[in-house]
């Protein structure tokens, strides 16, 4: 495993660092249900995030699925089948119907012109995906929701610490959820958020991942337990001091592997968006087999046999899992079908080395037919 290069690596704070932070809960004994640790988190988050609130809990998938269920909505959800099992599981365990919307060749997020063929008169919520750091087209979608008062939930786990035109990604929508998972830009262990405006909708959310609770004595709601701990809590505050300093070494890394591959024939890079502040959190490549002259599963082959692990990086398609299986008709997102089979996400994190970078690009370049 030492020898090994991963698609990703946690950015942890030093060891010295961590016990600092964790000192105080052996002296308190208090370990979850809201402490000073993650007060201390979410006041930090708040901030440094631009959004105006916030609620954290024990993971990503959690804040989406909880977030979906204080909305209390029926009937169908647009969202994208190019994305994590999270994104459309939060929709189905809320006994909502995904209807599921094509994706656009250059940035990978949802394909705005496709959403609206798609309302019905059970459409409720618009969920799209913020893909690799990539931003939505968030002012179309808001044009799309706000003229059939649809709901957006924006699945932010990629955006940690984007910005667009100059505003936090997650102010945008009625709520965006953040992951805080290991392999993501900034990391709590596990843990994630969702970002809103309106504090009543806050109050339902902090009662849903606390059992329901109201008071000592009051419970008024069915809840589930997705309060984040003060460990991870700990975590957080440390990498958050840190943060900027992460961006900027992942920033080098993907600028190295722009050095050897932008403008090879046979692959497409992830492109640079007008007015977004990046976050560098992942490295996607889509390889034209025909043009390249090798697939995506002989450049990951080749790879892994020099000990590197890259990933594919959405595949399967959501819309293709087994747990839906003949439900959804694939063909109907063929966008979304095509780069699913030809996309590889090389490894990317702040401590990669950039002879490593050098050594993954020569590689990928002598599968060049």
């Amino acid at each position: 495993m030492k020898n090994n290069i991963l698609v990703t690596q946690s950015s942890m704070p030093s060891f010295e660092e961590y016990c600092e932070e964790v000192k105080d809960i052996w002296e308190s004994h208090w370990l979850t249900n809201m402490g000073t640790k993650h007060q201390e988190l979410q006041n930090g988050l708040i901030k440094y995030l631009d959004v105006e609130n916030m609620e954290m809990f024990t993971n990503g998938h959690m804040a989406l699925e909880l977030s979906l269920q204080a909305m209390n909505l029926k009937g169908e959800v647009i969202t994208t089948p190019f994305t994590f099992a999270s994104t459309t599981h939060a929709i189905v365990r809320n006994g909502l119907e995904p209807v599921f919307c094509d994706i656009n060749p250059i940035d990978f997020t949802m394909d705005v012109p496709k959403i609206e063929e798609l309302v019905t008169d059970r459409t409720c919520a618009i969920m799209p995906v913020h893909v690799y750091g990539n931003v939505c087209n968030v002012e179309e979608i808001q044009r799309i929701a706000d003229k059939y008062g649809l709901k957006v939930i924006y699945d932010a786990a990629h955006t940690f610490g984007v910005k667009y035109k100059g505003k936090g990604i997650g102010s945008f929508g009625d709520v965006s959820c953040f992951s805080f998972h290991a392999t993501k830009v900034f990391n709590t262990i596990e843990g994630g958020s969702a970002c809103f405006k309106d504090k009543e909708f806050g109050k339902a959310l902090y009662r849903l991942k606390n059992f329901g609770i109201r008071g000592p004595e009051v419970v008024d709601g069915v809840g589930a337990n997705a309060k984040m701990n003060e460990f991870c809590a700990a975590m957080g505050i440390c990498n958050l001091r840190h943060i900027e300093g992460e961006i900027a070494k992942r920033k080098l890394v993907v600028e190295k592997y722009m050095e050897y591959l932008n403008g090879v024939e046979g692959i497409q890079l992830n492109p640079v968006q007008d007015d977004v502040e990046p976050n560098y959190a992942y490295f996607p490549v889509v390889f034209n087999e025909k043009v390249f002259g090798a697939t995506r599963n002989e450049v990951m082959a080749k790879l892994a046999e020099q000990g590197i692990g890259a990933r594919k990086y959405f595949y399967p398609l959501t819309n293709t899992f087994d747990a839906f299986h003949g439900k959804y008709d694939v063909n109907k997102t063929p966008v979304a079908l095509y780069v699913s089979k030809r996309v590889l996400t090389l490894p990317l994190y702040a401590d990669l080395p950039l002879d490593i970078v050098e050594k993954i690009c020569k590689i990928i370049l002598s599968c060049k037919g």
